[in-house]
């Protein structure tokens, strides 16, 4: 029987689905070199998530046995893909399937930075909440705000739908070109050629970009320097697009007026620095984590398993 490596614990539903098909084995924790260099040897498919550093050194000196590496979520980044076209593995991801729950959240982080959400659930558990007073927490509106979006694609074109028809923000976005179809069209959605011109201009910028070699650091010192002060943050892609030692230095002192970040350049790890900042929202990387989102991740993945073994077209094949 075929047997799979889910590298991560899944919802049960999905995970009952592929043990009606397959040899299924659950992991939970990090996979260590030689936990990977065994699995590669042993199982026909494993299933990573964003966690999983697919690097080239794990397929050395060994022979595979794995044929697919059928990914857990859209972004595939983690993967070395030189390496495994290089030993014959296919792989796939599961797009489409978590599109508005990552856009949602991401309007969640500007809501609570917009309002100051987090300061002040804080402050009532704290019990340092004294009572209303005029000038109390206040915010920013969103309401008529301008949003700059960087990558325009399935989950930018989302956000941008819920910020302009749900709050009528005004939206800018930069993109590697404008984007034709009817939906952007209808939203007067303004296309930056020049993200310098996008940040300069934005209340709110929600990074929606893949994470890639070329887009590591896209926001640095320079284009964070390049944003107005009053301005906000969003991070919702992947966390070493934001050089995270600039971002700080620029809350710090002022520069950018806050920043909600759900993903992050080294995570697990969150530096200190960003935890002391009130002007700043942190969440532990739930894009896509909704029971619906995270099932239908898994029934993609599965979709895309039963392709391959039945020598059919992969749906969502990236290599």
């Amino acid at each position: 029987m075929i047997k799979i490596l889910l590298t991560r614990k899944w919802p049960e539903s999905v995970v009952q689905s592929l043990q009606s098909r397959y040899t299924v084995t659950c992991h939970n924790a990090p996979l260590s070199k030689i936990e990977w260099q065994d699995a590669l040897q042993s199982f026909d498919a494993i299933c990573p998530c964003v966690t999983d550093q697919v690097t080239a050194d794990l397929f050395a000196g060994i022979k595979i046995k794995t044929r697919i590496l059928a990914n857990y979520g859209v972004g595939y980044n983690h993967i070395d893909l030189v390496a495994t076209k290089a030993h014959g593995l296919s792989v796939t991801n599961t797009p489409d399937v978590l599109t508005d729950a990552t856009a949602d959240l991401a309007m969640t982080l500007l809501l609570m930075l917009g309002r100051r959400a987090g300061e002040g659930e804080r402050q009532v558990r704290s019990g340092l909440w004294s009572g209303w007073y005029p000038t109390h927490m206040m915010g920013t509106m969103i309401t008529g705000a301008s949003l700059g979006i960087i990558g325009m694609g399935r989950i930018g074109q989302a956000m941008a739908s819920k910020a302009h028809y749900g709050f009528g923000m005004k939206i800018l976005y930069h993109n590697k070109s404008p984007i034709k179809n009817g939906a952007v069209v209808d939203m007067s959605a303004e296309y930056c050629a020049d993200l310098a011109n996008l940040l300069g201009r934005a209340d709110f910028v929600s990074i929606h970009c893949p994470g890639n070699a070329s887009t590591r650091h896209l926001i640095n010192a320079q284009r964070l320097a390049q944003m107005q002060p009053h301005a906000f943050l969003i991070n919702t892609s992947r966390g070493d697009v934001v050089d995270e030692v600039a971002l700080i230095q620029a809350l710090q002192t002022g520069h950018i007026a806050g920043a909600g970040l759900d993903v992050f350049e080294h995570e697990p790890a969150v530096p200190a620095a960003l935890k002391q900042l009130e002007s700043v929202v942190l969440l532990p990387h739930l894009g896509s984590a909704t029971l619906q989102s995270r099932e239908a991740m898994g029934m993609r993945v599965m979709q895309n398993l039963e392709a391959f073994f039945s020598g059919k077209k992969l749906p969502d094949l990236v290599l």
